[in-house]
This record gives structure tokens, sequence and C-alpha cells, in this order.
């Protein structure tokens, strides 16, 4: 298990346009201190954390963003079951959801979800929700669940379908956006589970922070904090000093700052490395939540 020097969790967003409220970054040495946002003159793009990940990263940054790294397969055996271009790994998803959206601008992942055969798979605005949405016919109506969603839920998480794209909760149009990013990458950072995990960093890992809020006494339901008090309550679970802040704070700071100390508490156990229900075969083609048993 890699030594790491820092912990930076991003709170992701799939929203249009070049810049998203919705990103934040925090992070935290392992020397203890309280994690501490990324402060920028303007809104985060996703351009800016793609180049924040590639060229300013300390090189032994354990680094976790909010987002599912790739959709589900184990249930079908196939991303896209029935369609014979239908991915076999998760970094071949990466490259055709690139690639699909080469003309998108910003990272946006509309072409993917609009394809004339991928549209099937996805639950999108206006009611359309694909044929295909709902393979296998015995899943819920959540649609289709990776592995390690199951195992989220487990610990009292509510985890979406990443092929719905509606509703506040959703979170298919971050992770589409994110596994753009990643693709972006190349091999610049590990990609924990979906590569093996390097003697040192950076190493990238998929988050909820939903999780990080549970694990910090939030109860399942009311993971999101809306001020300073509550949030440093929460820090103080995690064994992370107060941050000085007080009065109001926004949730995606919120999360990226409680979720950057959960990270620096839940690397040191060893068990998080190796889930139960984590197979070598779904390593490569789902991914993996970090922290979810």
């Amino acid at each position: 298990m890699p030594e790491f020097g820092y912990f930076c969790a991003i709170d992701w967003s799939g929203a249009a346009g070049p810049r998203q409220k919705g990103i934040a970054v925090a992070i935290c040495s392992a020397d203890g201190g309280a994690p501490a946002l990324v402060q920028r003159d303007t809104a985060w793009s996703r351009a800016d954390v793609l180049q924040i990940l590639r060229d300013d990263m300390p090189a032994d940054t354990l680094i976790g963003m909010d987002l599912a790294i790739a959709l589900p397969f184990a249930d079908c055996g196939a991303y896209f079951p029935g369609w014979n271009d239908s991915p076999p790994d998760a970094r071949s998803l990466w490259k055709l959801i690139d690639t699909l959206c080469r003309d998108d601008p910003h990272l946006e992942a509309g072409s993917f979800v609009d394809h004339p055969q991928l549209s099937r798979y996805f639950r999108r605005h206006g009611g359309r929700e694909g044929d295909r949405f709902h393979i296998p016919a015995a899943n819920d109506r959540r649609g289709r669940l990776r592995v390690t969603e199951y195992a989220q839920q487990d610990q009292g998480c509510k985890p979406y379908s990443n092929f719905n794209l509606v509703g506040a909760a959703q979170v298919g149009k971050s992770s589409l956006t994110g596994m753009r990013l990643l693709h972006q990458l190349g091999t610049a950072i590990s990609v924990w589970p979906i590569d093996p995990l390097p003697e040192t960093g950076p190493v990238i890992t998929e988050i909820y922070t939903g999780l990080a809020a549970i694990e910090a006494g939030r109860p399942p339901g009311r993971t999101k904090l809306r001020d300073y008090l509550e949030l440093n309550t929460a820090l103080g679970m995690l064994d992370s000093p107060p941050v000085a802040q007080t009065g109001a704070v926004d949730d995606h700071s919120a999360d990226a700052i409680l979720t950057a100390a959960w990270l620096r508490k839940a690397a040191q156990d060893p068990a998080r490395w190796a889930p139960k229900r984590l197979t070598m075969k779904i390593a490569a083609t789902e991914g993996w939540t970090f922290g979810a048993f």
C-alpha cells in the first residue's frame, strides 16, 4: 500500500457550460491539519481540473473523484448488451465516450447519450427512456447498478444507476464527463482498481461523498452539510482539526473538505483496498468506489 503525503477530494459536475459551480477541490496533508479548498478567482472548469491533475498534483497524492469511473457490466456481461460494438473494459469505454464526444465542448458528453444506438440504454430528459434501460428485466426501477453500488447500498447509501440522467440525484452526466477526463489523462495517473495499485502515487480513486458523510456520523438521507458548525462536527468524527470559517457553506465545498479528511483516515485501512466483492474482472470493467466493502 503506497504512503501518501496528500489527500485530495474533487466534487465533480456534469453540468453543461464552460465553468461549473458544482466543482470543488479540497486537499489535506498526511501530517495533519484541516483540509483546505483550492481557491480560484472564477468557478472551476473541467479542463482546469484536468490540467491540475496532469501538471500540478503532488506525486504522492491520493485523489478521490466523486463520479463513477465505469458503467454497469457484471449484471449482463456487457455495458451495452445486444450492441456488437460494446467495449470490453473500462479504458475502452472511456475511449469510446471521448471519441464520440470529440466535438462536444468543455468535456461534455451529449453526443454519447444521444447516439442512435447508445441512447436506447439511458433514461434522458423529456420522458425519453430507452427501451434497453431496464435490462435485465429483473433489475429494479432505478435501472442497472454496478457491484460496488450494491456495496454502497449495504453501507446506508442510496446509489442511482449511471444510465439515469434525470433528477437532482443522478450522477450519470458527471460520470460520463469524468470518463472523458480519465481517457485524456491516459496513463499519467493510475486509476485504482482499473489499474493495479502502484508503489507510489499519484493515484485516482472513485469516491462517494455520501459514504464519507455517513462514516463521519451523518445519518443516511441527511448527508449534506449546510454550515461550518456541522462540517466541523463531522471533521471531528474523522479525527481532523476544524476549519476556521463560520456560517453557511455550500454543499460542494463541504463535500470536498469532508471527503479529503475521510480519505486521509480511510486510506490507512488495508481492508479498504481489498473489498470482498472486488474481482479482477470487476476491477477491469466496473471499477470500484473506494471505501465500499
